[in-house]
C-alpha cells in the first residue's frame, strides 16, 4: 500500500499543500477550523510527516549511522544497545546497517549513510571499508571504528585486545591439563578472528608438547557449531582435541551441544572456551566458560566519542581505547585440575 503524502492530505482536506504544511507545522498561521480539518484528513490517511526531511531542511539529520558484522550475534546487539543509550541521551537516533557477513551489504550501508547525511558513523568493519570511510570523511561526516582499529592511525577507535583474549582462553585450557587444543573460528581474514587464534597459538607455543589445530568454518551460527561438534565427536579419542578455543559463544554453544549429543562429555573429554560472554553463555545446558567483552560499554563509549567529534568537543586527539579481556570460568572447563 502506497504511503500517504502531503499532497494526499491536501486533496482529502480540500486545501493547498502549503496550508497543510502550515496547519501541521505552524498552526498559528491558519484558523483553528482549518487545523482541525487538516489533522482529521491526516489521521484518516495515516499520514506521518517525514521527520528526516524536516531535519535535513534545518541542516542536520539527527542520525548516527552504525554498521555491524552480524546482528544475529548477541555481542553486536549489545554493542548497538550501548550506542543507542549514548545517542538517545544526546537527542539522536541510530540508523543501523547489518552487514550479515557480506561485503556488498556493508558498502551499501555506508553509501546510504552518505545519502541521508548522517551526522557521524560508527563502523564495525567486515571487509575493506577504507575508500567508503574516506568518502564519508570528505563529506564532513566523522567516523569512529568499533571493535576494530585503523591501521593507518587516522581514525579513532574503540577496540578489544583480541590477541590477549585468545591467549587467556588457551592459557586456561592448558592450566587444566589440556594439550591437544583446537581453535574453531570463521574466516581467518577477519582481524578479530585471526588475532584470537594468534593469541591462542602464543600460549600453546610456550608449553612443551601442546598443539593447536585450526578448524575454520564459513559462518558462526550455533547450528553450524552443532555440526562441527558432531564431526569432532566422531573422531577417535586419540585424534580428538581435548580443549577447544572457539571464536564466539554462538558457535561454542552449538559445538557443546553437538559433542554431548554424540556422547562426548564436556568438560571431562573435551573442554570448551567461548568468546564474548553473551547472556546465553551462563544459562546454557553446560554453562560456557567465555572470554568477556564489555559489548554494551564499547558501543556506548564509541558513540560518546563520536558525539564529541560532532559537537567539536574532542579537540585534535584521535583517541584509541582498547579494552582488556577477562575470563568467566564455568562448567564447560571446570574439571580435571581447573583452577
Amino acid at each position: 500500500m502506497k504511503r500517504a503524502g502531503i499532497r494526499d492530505v491536501a486533496e482529502r482536506a480540500g486545501v493547498s499543500i502549503s496550508t497543510v504544511s502550515n496547519a501541521l507545522n505552524r498552526p498559528h498561521l491558519v484558523s483553528e477550523r482549518l487545523v482541525e480539518r487538516v489533522r482529521a484528513a491526516a489521521d484518516q490517511l495515516g499520514y506521518v510527516p517525514l521527520q528526516a526531511a524536516q531535519q535535513l531542511r534545518a541542516g542536520r539529520s539527527g542520525l548516527l549511522g552504525m554498521t555491524v558484522i552480524n546482528i544475529a550475534n548477541p555481542f553486536f546487539g549489545d554493542m548497538v544497545a550501548g550506542a543507542e543509550d549514548a545517542a538517545s541521551a544526546a537527542g539522536m537516533r541510530v540508523l543501523l546497517g547489518n552487514s550479515s557477513d557480506d561485503v556488498a551489504k556493508e558498502r551499501d550501508h555506508l553509501e546510504l549513510f552518505e545519502r541521508v547525511q548522517v551526522e557521524g558513523a560508527l563502523v564495525s568493519p567486515f571487509g575493506d571499508t577504507g575508500p567508503w570511510l574516506e568518502r564519508l570523511r570528505r563529506r564532513g561526516i566523522p567516523v569512529v571504528l568499533v571493535d576494530a582499529v585503523d591501521d593507518t592511525g587516522s581514525l579513532p577507535s574503540v577496540s578489544f585486545d583480541d590477541v590477549a583474549g585468545g591467549r587467556l582462553a588457551a592459557d586456561h585450557l592448558l592450566a587444566t591439563g589440556r594439550r591437544r587444543l583446537a581453535y574453531v573460528g570463521a574466516r581467518s581474514a577477519v582481524r578479530q578472528v585471526r588475532e584470537r587464534r594468534e593469541g591462542a597459538q602464543s600460549a600453546v607455543d610456550a608449553v612443551p608438547g601442546a598443539s593447536l589445530e585450526p578448524i575454520w568454518t564459513e559462518r558462526t551460527t550455533s547450528e553450524l557449531g552443532r555440526a562441527f561438534g558432531e564431526q569432532i565427536a566422531a573422531r577417535h579419542p586419540d585424534d580428538r582435541p581435548d580443549g577447544l578455543v572457539v571464536s564466539n559463544d554462538h558457535l561454542a554453544i552449538g559445538l557443546v551441544y553437538g559433542l554431548i549429543s554424540r556422547g562426548v562429555r564436556v568438560p571431562e573429554d573435551v573442554a570448551v572456551v567461548g568468546y564474548d560472554d553473551i547472556e546465553f553463555a551462563a544459562i546454557a545446558a553446560v554453562p560456557l566458560t567465555s572470554v568477556r567483552q564489555p559489548a554494551r560499554e564499547m558501543g556506548r563509549t564509541a558513540a560518546e566519542m563520536l558525539l564529541a567529534r560532532i559537537s567539536g568537543e574532542a579537540g585534535s586527539a584521535q583517541g584509541n581505547i582498547v579494552y582488556q579481556p577477562e575470563l568467566a570460568v564455568r562448567a564447560s572447563t571446570a574439571g580435571r585440575g581447573a583452577h
